[in-house]
């Protein structure tokens, strides 16, 4: 069997990719085809990131971003409404092949409209890693059995601009957007093109077991601070890139450019942006705070969700039950303490019982100092 020149193949896949989509940027592309790749090595690898096309508006070019990934990937199965359990079973085996499974309209299964879905949630995210099987009944009546599923597949999707955060944590997010005047596209035509995607996919296949044992079982170099779950997500992507030479280097410049925009996007949870909007913006350079006084001014920060949660403000209850859930350096739950203030003594919170959560939780704090509040210059 000839050698297949594994760069050159790589190139190949991206040109097709370009002549019908427009990712946001160059790292887009480098990471999509990747993610085409590994889908025909799944086997070598310990996980498999979900790829997500996402978008705030329609008409973005992901459903075309995941009809062209769909004519590269190895048995792909359309599943806009496939039941768990039909994944179920399909991933254990439909002919004995592992589909590549793509949902297109994910806002649909996931959604603020769309209800929790548990189970597909529950499907996607076990199937993220190798050896994770889901355990169901299986039988009518009193004569079920408790069976394992497997459900270790690659995973695509595309939708309007909501995952959760289970799931996007472990995708390569592409924030679609809007074709403009300036940016053209091939037509993408199925009878014709169909038959390019599936010969690029044929030999994607025979060079994938070409360097499969060169992919097996290995350990990639990441770049800087990518470590944890971002780590997890590109290991695979990245370990292609090293098997087909030439690649590693724009691998690792795409992985660098997508994690830092996940993080720019990731506003982490209410409880983390309520600790970082105290950090940042209420208790800087004050030791000790009123709780009317934390409320108004989380109130009255612009672009911060305080002043309207489910149609009312952040009251002085959520507040003491969001900042319960997280802990002193004393391993106490945080919670209000009195402060005594001109003469009275009022509930307050202390940046001593926040620092050990401002440390654990929240991203780092801005690079510039902020300026210190009105007639606390002069503070010791």
């Amino acid at each position: 069997m000839t050698a297949i020149d594994g760069a050159a193949l790589l190139n190949e896949v991206e040109a097709f990719h370009r002549r019908f989509n427009v990712f946001p940027h160059e790292a887009a592309y480098v990471a999509v085809v990747l993610w085409d790749a590994h889908a025909h090595l799944l086997d070598c690898f310990e996980s498999t990131p979900r790829l997500a096309f996402l978008s705030p508006e329609p008409g973005s070019g992901k459903s075309r971003a995941l009809e062209i990934v769909e004519t590269l990937v190895p048995n792909p199965m359309a599943a806009v409404d496939a039941s768990a359990a039909a994944l179920f079973r399909a991933v254990a085996g439909v002919d004995g092949k592992r589909p590549t499974i793509l949902f297109d309209e994910i806002d649909t299964i996931f959604g603020p409209k769309a209800g929790e879905n548990e189970q597909l949630r529950g499907f996607i995210n076990a199937g993220h890693r190798r050896n994770r099987p889901m355990f169901r009944c299986v039988g009518d009546g009193a004569n079920q059995t408790v069976q394992a599923f497997h459900s270790y597949a690659a995973v695509a999707v595309a939708g309007l601009g909501y995952l959760p955060d289970t799931i996007r944590d472990r995708s390569v997010n592409i924030r679609m957007r809007r074709r403009a005047r300036n940016e053209t596209i091939e037509p993408y035509r199925t009878r014709i093109h169909e038959k390019e995607g599936f010969a690029l996919r044929d030999r994607l296949a025979t060079w994938a077991e070409q360097v499969s044992e060169r992919v097996m079982n290995v350990w990639p170099a990441m770049p800087e601070g990518v470590t944890d779950r971002p780590a997890d997500v590109w290991e695979p992507l990245l370990a292609v890139a090293d098997a087909a030479g030439d690649w590693p280097g724009r691998a690792r410049e795409a992985c660098v450019v997508l994690v830092a925009a996940s993080k720019a996007n990731d506003k982490g949870s209410l409880g983390v942006r309520l600790l970082t909007d105290l950090r940042d913006h209420v208790m800087t350079g004050i030791d000790r705070l009123p709780t009317v006084a934390i409320l108004d001014r989380l109130n009255a920060l612009d672009d911060a969700p305080w002043a309207d949660l489910h149609g009312k403000p952040l009251d002085n209850r959520r507040l003491s039950r969001m900042l319960a859930e997280y802990m002193t350096a004393d391993n106490e739950p945080i919670a209000s303490r009195n402060i005594k203030a001109a003469g009275s003594v009022l509930k307050g919170y202390y940046a001593a019982d926040l620092r050990d959560a401002w440390a654990r939780y929240c991203p780092p704090p801005p690079e510039s100092p902020l300026p210190p509040l009105p007639g606390t210059e002069n503070a010791a």
